[in-house]
Protein backbone atom coordinates (compact mmCIF):
# COMPACT_ATOMS: atom_id res chain seq x y z
CA UNK A 1 0.00 0.00 0.00
CA UNK A 2 2.12 2.64 -1.54
CA UNK A 3 2.04 5.99 1.08
CA UNK A 4 3.04 9.38 -1.37
CA UNK A 5 5.85 11.12 0.21
CA UNK A 6 4.65 14.19 -1.58
CA UNK A 7 0.95 13.65 0.62
CA UNK A 8 3.22 13.87 3.64
CA UNK A 9 4.80 16.94 2.58
CA UNK A 10 1.49 18.00 1.81
CA UNK A 11 -0.15 17.68 5.30
CA UNK A 12 3.07 19.07 6.85
CA UNK A 13 2.51 22.08 5.32
CA UNK A 14 -1.12 22.02 5.89
CA UNK A 15 -0.28 21.58 9.45
CA UNK A 16 2.18 24.73 9.11
CA UNK A 17 -0.25 26.98 7.86
CA UNK A 18 -2.61 25.47 10.83
CA UNK A 19 0.37 26.44 13.40
CA UNK A 20 1.80 29.84 11.58
CA UNK A 21 -0.82 30.67 9.28
CA UNK A 22 0.20 34.11 6.87
CA UNK A 23 -1.35 37.43 8.18
CA UNK A 24 -1.28 40.53 7.37
CA UNK A 25 1.65 41.72 4.68
CA UNK A 26 2.98 38.61 5.06
CA UNK A 27 -0.77 37.03 3.52
CA UNK A 28 -0.22 39.45 0.80
CA UNK A 29 3.26 38.20 0.35
CA UNK A 30 2.30 34.32 0.19
CA UNK A 31 -0.58 35.28 -2.20
CA UNK A 32 1.61 37.01 -4.41
CA UNK A 33 4.20 34.57 -4.77
CA UNK A 34 1.49 31.78 -5.04
CA UNK A 35 0.20 33.58 -8.02
CA UNK A 36 3.88 33.51 -9.76
CA UNK A 37 4.24 29.67 -8.78
CA UNK A 38 1.10 29.06 -10.78
CA UNK A 39 1.77 31.02 -13.91
CA UNK A 40 5.39 29.11 -13.39
CA UNK A 41 3.88 25.96 -12.88
CA UNK A 42 1.44 26.23 -16.60
CA UNK A 43 4.75 27.60 -18.18
CA UNK A 44 6.58 24.29 -17.52
CA UNK A 45 3.56 22.09 -18.25
CA UNK A 46 3.31 24.01 -21.17
CA UNK A 47 7.36 23.89 -22.13
CA UNK A 48 7.49 19.99 -21.57
CA UNK A 49 4.33 18.67 -23.94
CA UNK A 50 5.49 17.79 -26.99
CA UNK A 51 3.31 19.00 -29.72
CA UNK A 52 4.65 16.66 -31.98
CA UNK A 53 4.21 13.70 -29.48
CA UNK A 54 0.28 15.01 -29.33
CA UNK A 55 -0.30 14.48 -32.83
CA UNK A 56 1.03 11.71 -33.45
CA UNK A 57 -1.11 10.38 -30.35
CA UNK A 58 -4.65 11.12 -32.23
CA UNK A 59 -4.14 8.28 -34.41
CA UNK A 60 -5.60 6.57 -31.23
CA UNK A 61 -8.36 8.86 -30.85
CA UNK A 62 -11.25 6.30 -30.14
CA UNK A 63 -9.21 5.74 -26.81
CA UNK A 64 -8.22 9.35 -26.70
CA UNK A 65 -11.97 10.40 -26.72
CA UNK A 66 -13.25 7.55 -24.38
CA UNK A 67 -11.09 8.60 -21.63
CA UNK A 68 -11.71 12.41 -21.80
CA UNK A 69 -15.31 11.05 -21.73
CA UNK A 70 -14.80 9.74 -18.26
CA UNK A 71 -12.63 12.80 -17.25
CA UNK A 72 -14.92 15.52 -18.21
CA UNK A 73 -18.49 13.88 -18.25
CA UNK A 74 -18.78 10.43 -16.26
CA UNK A 75 -16.93 12.24 -13.18
CA UNK A 76 -18.83 15.14 -13.03
CA UNK A 77 -21.92 13.61 -13.46
CA UNK A 78 -20.99 11.62 -10.54
CA UNK A 79 -20.06 14.98 -8.84
CA UNK A 80 -24.04 15.62 -9.89
CA UNK A 81 -25.30 13.32 -8.28
CA UNK A 82 -23.37 13.30 -5.13
CA UNK A 83 -25.43 16.53 -4.23
CA UNK A 84 -28.13 14.68 -2.96
CA UNK A 85 -26.21 14.01 0.14
CA UNK A 86 -25.93 17.56 1.10
CA UNK A 87 -26.87 18.09 3.76
CA UNK A 88 -27.40 14.89 5.51
CA UNK A 89 -23.57 13.44 4.33
CA UNK A 90 -21.60 16.20 3.23
CA UNK A 91 -21.69 20.05 4.12
CA UNK A 92 -22.12 22.26 1.31
CA UNK A 93 -18.72 23.57 1.07
CA UNK A 94 -17.23 19.71 1.03
CA UNK A 95 -19.35 19.22 -1.64
CA UNK A 96 -17.98 21.98 -3.69
CA UNK A 97 -14.42 20.56 -3.47
CA UNK A 98 -15.85 17.51 -3.92
CA UNK A 99 -17.48 18.43 -7.67
CA UNK A 100 -14.28 20.00 -8.31
CA UNK A 101 -12.56 17.63 -7.98
CA UNK A 102 -14.62 15.74 -10.42
CA UNK A 103 -13.80 18.59 -12.76
CA UNK A 104 -10.16 18.36 -12.59
CA UNK A 105 -8.08 17.03 -15.48
CA UNK A 106 -6.54 13.16 -15.33
CA UNK A 107 -2.94 12.68 -14.16
CA UNK A 108 -0.06 11.69 -16.14
CA UNK A 109 2.77 10.31 -14.28
CA UNK A 110 0.89 8.02 -12.52
CA UNK A 111 -1.34 7.03 -15.40
CA UNK A 112 1.42 5.68 -17.37
CA UNK A 113 3.43 4.16 -14.21
CA UNK A 114 0.51 1.86 -13.99
CA UNK A 115 -0.31 1.36 -17.17
CA UNK A 116 3.28 0.21 -17.04
CA UNK A 117 3.37 -1.84 -14.35
CA UNK A 118 0.32 -3.26 -15.72
CA UNK A 119 1.91 -4.29 -19.23
CA UNK A 120 -0.59 -2.04 -21.14
CA UNK A 121 -0.23 0.49 -23.86
CA UNK A 122 2.14 2.82 -22.48
CA UNK A 123 2.11 4.80 -25.33
CA UNK A 124 -1.63 5.61 -25.28
CA UNK A 125 -1.65 6.41 -21.98
CA UNK A 126 1.03 9.32 -22.51
CA UNK A 127 -1.11 10.66 -25.00
CA UNK A 128 -4.22 10.17 -22.97
CA UNK A 129 -2.60 12.03 -19.73
CA UNK A 130 -1.33 14.93 -22.07
CA UNK A 131 -4.25 15.07 -23.83
CA UNK A 132 -6.53 15.27 -20.67
CA UNK A 133 -4.53 18.40 -18.91
CA UNK A 134 -4.17 20.29 -22.24
CA UNK A 135 -7.95 20.40 -22.57
CA UNK A 136 -8.50 20.76 -18.90
CA UNK A 137 -6.78 24.06 -18.99
CA UNK A 138 -9.83 25.06 -20.64
CA UNK A 139 -12.60 22.47 -19.84
CA UNK A 140 -11.92 22.43 -15.92
CA UNK A 141 -12.57 26.11 -15.58
CA UNK A 142 -15.38 26.65 -17.19
CA UNK A 143 -17.02 23.86 -15.57
CA UNK A 144 -16.38 24.92 -12.60
CA UNK A 145 -17.69 28.11 -13.76
CA UNK A 146 -21.27 26.20 -15.33
CA UNK A 147 -21.89 23.90 -12.25
CA UNK A 148 -20.07 25.47 -9.02
CA UNK A 149 -21.80 29.17 -9.91
CA UNK A 150 -21.09 32.15 -7.87
CA UNK A 151 -21.41 29.66 -4.50
CA UNK A 152 -17.95 28.27 -5.78
CA UNK A 153 -15.78 31.34 -4.92
CA UNK A 154 -17.55 34.04 -7.17
CA UNK A 155 -16.79 33.26 -10.73
CA UNK A 156 -17.42 36.59 -12.78
CA UNK A 157 -15.66 37.95 -15.98
CA UNK A 158 -12.83 38.94 -13.12
CA UNK A 159 -12.59 35.38 -12.39
CA UNK A 160 -12.42 34.47 -15.63
CA UNK A 161 -9.73 36.67 -16.54
CA UNK A 162 -7.59 35.67 -14.05
CA UNK A 163 -7.83 32.18 -15.44
CA UNK A 164 -7.07 33.33 -18.88
CA UNK A 165 -3.92 35.19 -17.18
CA UNK A 166 -2.35 32.66 -15.10
CA UNK A 167 -3.23 29.65 -16.82
CA UNK A 168 -3.82 29.62 -20.05
CA UNK A 169 -1.24 32.76 -20.94
CA UNK A 170 1.72 31.30 -19.50
CA UNK A 171 0.68 27.62 -21.01
CA UNK A 172 0.80 29.37 -24.46
CA UNK A 173 4.00 30.81 -23.96
CA UNK A 174 5.85 27.60 -22.90
CA UNK A 175 4.43 26.10 -25.75
CA UNK A 176 5.56 28.68 -28.50
CA UNK A 177 9.11 28.76 -25.85
CA UNK A 178 9.56 25.37 -26.30
CA UNK A 179 11.51 24.99 -29.73
CA UNK A 180 14.29 26.99 -27.63
CA UNK A 181 13.63 25.82 -23.83
CA UNK A 182 12.77 22.09 -24.97
CA UNK A 183 16.04 20.47 -24.28
CA UNK A 184 16.91 23.13 -21.49
CA UNK A 185 13.47 21.66 -19.42
CA UNK A 186 14.05 17.59 -20.78
CA UNK A 187 17.65 18.07 -19.60
CA UNK A 188 16.71 19.27 -15.52
CA UNK A 189 13.82 17.60 -15.46
CA UNK A 190 14.03 16.56 -12.11
CA UNK A 191 15.55 19.71 -10.79
CA UNK A 192 12.25 21.49 -12.55
CA UNK A 193 9.75 18.78 -10.64
CA UNK A 194 11.47 19.87 -7.37
CA UNK A 195 10.41 23.47 -8.34
CA UNK A 196 6.96 22.43 -9.72
CA UNK A 197 6.41 20.32 -6.21
CA UNK A 198 7.71 23.14 -4.18
CA UNK A 199 5.07 25.74 -5.74
CA UNK A 200 2.46 23.51 -5.16
CA UNK A 201 3.26 23.24 -1.48
CA UNK A 202 3.84 27.16 -1.53
CA UNK A 203 -0.15 27.09 -3.11
CA UNK A 204 -1.11 24.92 -0.52
CA UNK A 205 0.54 26.42 2.35
CA UNK A 206 -1.36 30.07 1.13
CA UNK A 207 -4.68 28.35 0.54
CA UNK A 208 -5.07 26.97 4.17
CA UNK A 209 -3.34 30.02 5.93
CA UNK A 210 -6.14 31.54 4.35
CA UNK A 211 -8.57 29.42 5.56
CA UNK A 212 -7.18 29.16 9.48
CA UNK A 213 -7.69 32.84 9.52
CA UNK A 214 -11.28 33.20 8.25
CA UNK A 215 -11.92 29.79 10.56
CA UNK A 216 -13.53 27.36 7.84
CA UNK A 217 -12.16 24.83 10.02
CA UNK A 218 -14.89 24.91 11.78
CA UNK A 219 -17.21 23.77 9.24
CA UNK A 220 -15.56 19.96 9.09
CA UNK A 221 -16.16 17.45 11.45
CA UNK A 222 -14.57 13.82 12.12
CA UNK A 223 -17.93 12.65 10.88
CA UNK A 224 -18.38 14.60 7.63
CA UNK A 225 -14.48 13.45 6.93
CA UNK A 226 -15.16 10.25 7.11
CA UNK A 227 -18.15 10.73 5.16
CA UNK A 228 -16.22 12.41 1.96
CA UNK A 229 -14.01 9.35 2.71
CA UNK A 230 -17.08 6.70 2.17
CA UNK A 231 -17.64 9.09 -1.13
CA UNK A 232 -14.93 9.32 -2.83
CA UNK A 233 -14.46 5.56 -2.49
CA UNK A 234 -17.48 4.89 -3.96
CA UNK A 235 -16.51 7.44 -7.14
CA UNK A 236 -13.34 5.27 -7.26
CA UNK A 237 -14.89 2.06 -7.69
CA UNK A 238 -17.48 3.35 -9.55
CA UNK A 239 -15.18 4.63 -12.27
CA UNK A 240 -12.84 1.68 -11.76
CA UNK A 241 -15.56 -0.13 -13.20
CA UNK A 242 -16.53 1.60 -15.75
CA UNK A 243 -13.47 1.94 -17.55
CA UNK A 244 -12.26 -1.42 -17.62
CA UNK A 245 -15.88 -2.97 -18.22
CA UNK A 246 -16.84 -0.18 -20.50
CA UNK A 247 -13.60 -0.34 -22.47
CA UNK A 248 -14.44 -4.09 -22.48
CA UNK A 249 -17.63 -3.35 -24.23
CA UNK A 250 -16.24 -0.48 -26.84
CA UNK A 251 -13.85 -3.86 -28.02
CA UNK A 252 -10.91 -2.52 -27.02
CA UNK A 253 -8.01 -4.83 -26.44
CA UNK A 254 -6.39 -5.73 -23.05
CA UNK A 255 -3.73 -3.11 -23.15
CA UNK A 256 -5.70 -0.57 -24.28
CA UNK A 257 -8.37 -1.23 -21.56
CA UNK A 258 -5.48 -0.91 -18.81
CA UNK A 259 -4.28 2.29 -19.99
CA UNK A 260 -8.05 3.58 -20.14
CA UNK A 261 -9.08 2.16 -16.51
CA UNK A 262 -5.44 4.08 -15.52
CA UNK A 263 -5.52 7.26 -17.49
CA UNK A 264 -9.99 7.62 -16.95
CA UNK A 265 -10.54 6.90 -13.53
CA UNK A 266 -7.48 9.61 -11.71
CA UNK A 267 -7.51 12.92 -11.13
CA UNK A 268 -4.47 15.24 -11.04
CA UNK A 269 -3.44 16.79 -7.80
CA UNK A 270 -0.72 18.83 -9.43
CA UNK A 271 -3.22 20.36 -12.13
CA UNK A 272 -6.30 20.65 -9.22
CA UNK A 273 -4.30 22.42 -6.83
CA UNK A 274 -3.13 25.62 -8.54
CA UNK A 275 -6.67 25.54 -10.48
CA UNK A 276 -8.74 25.85 -6.82
CA UNK A 277 -6.51 28.59 -5.99
CA UNK A 278 -7.33 30.94 -9.16
CA UNK A 279 -11.18 29.51 -9.24
CA UNK A 280 -11.73 30.07 -5.42
CA UNK A 281 -9.32 32.08 -3.76
CA UNK A 282 -9.83 32.49 0.26
CA UNK A 283 -12.13 29.42 0.27
CA UNK A 284 -9.49 27.23 -1.66
CA UNK A 285 -8.78 25.21 1.55
CA UNK A 286 -11.82 23.14 1.98
CA UNK A 287 -11.82 23.22 -1.76
CA UNK A 288 -9.08 21.20 -2.65
CA UNK A 289 -9.33 18.92 0.40
CA UNK A 290 -11.14 16.23 -1.58
CA UNK A 291 -8.61 16.42 -4.18
CA UNK A 292 -5.90 15.72 -1.94
CA UNK A 293 -7.68 12.75 -0.22
CA UNK A 294 -8.98 11.62 -3.45
CA UNK A 295 -4.85 11.74 -4.58
CA UNK A 296 -3.78 9.21 -1.82
CA UNK A 297 -6.33 6.84 -2.45
CA UNK A 298 -6.06 6.49 -6.10
CA UNK A 299 -2.53 5.51 -5.72
CA UNK A 300 -3.32 3.12 -3.23
CA UNK A 301 -6.11 0.94 -4.82
CA UNK A 302 -4.63 1.55 -8.17
CA UNK A 303 -1.19 -0.01 -7.07
CA UNK A 304 -2.86 -2.93 -6.02
CA UNK A 305 -5.22 -2.88 -9.20
CA UNK A 306 -1.80 -2.68 -11.40
CA UNK A 307 0.10 -5.33 -9.71
CA UNK A 308 -2.85 -7.82 -10.34
CA UNK A 309 -3.02 -7.13 -14.01
CA UNK A 310 0.88 -7.91 -14.17
CA UNK A 311 0.29 -11.39 -12.61
CA UNK A 312 -2.90 -11.91 -15.11
CA UNK A 313 -0.56 -10.73 -18.02
CA UNK A 314 2.74 -12.99 -16.76
CA UNK A 315 0.06 -15.77 -16.07
CA UNK A 316 -1.25 -15.79 -19.84
CA UNK A 317 2.10 -15.50 -21.03
CA UNK A 318 3.77 -18.67 -19.24
CA UNK A 319 0.31 -20.68 -19.12
CA UNK A 320 1.23 -23.76 -21.26
CA UNK A 321 -0.68 -24.10 -24.44
CA UNK A 322 -2.36 -26.95 -25.45
CA UNK A 323 -0.97 -29.64 -27.23
CA UNK A 324 -2.31 -30.04 -30.79
CA UNK A 325 -3.23 -33.33 -31.58
CA UNK A 326 -3.75 -34.50 -35.04
CA UNK A 327 -5.49 -37.69 -36.44
CA UNK A 328 -4.45 -39.67 -38.54
CA UNK A 329 -6.03 -40.41 -41.84
CA UNK A 330 -6.69 -44.38 -42.17
CA UNK A 331 -7.08 -45.96 -45.71
CA UNK A 332 -9.81 -47.79 -46.32
CA UNK A 333 -8.77 -50.01 -48.70
CA UNK A 334 -8.07 -53.67 -48.93
CA UNK A 335 -4.59 -55.49 -48.77
CA UNK A 336 -3.63 -57.67 -51.17
CA UNK A 337 -2.15 -61.14 -50.25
Amino acid sequence: MPIDPYIVLLLGTVGLAALFPARGSAADVASGASTAAVALLFFLYGARLSTREALDGLRHWRLHITVLACTFLVFPLLGLAAGGLVPVILTHPLYQGLLFLTLVPSTVQSSIAFTSIARGNVPAAICAGSFSSLVGIVATPLLAASLLGGSGGGFSADSLLKIVLQLLVPFLAGQLLRRWIGRFVTRRKKALGLVDRGSILLVVYTAFSAGMVQGIWHQVSPARLGGLVGVEAVILAVMLLLTWYGGKALRFGRADRIAIQFAGSKKSLAAGLPMASVLFGAEAALAVLPLMLFHQMQLIVCAVIAKRRAREAATEVTAPQPVATTRTAVGTGTRSG
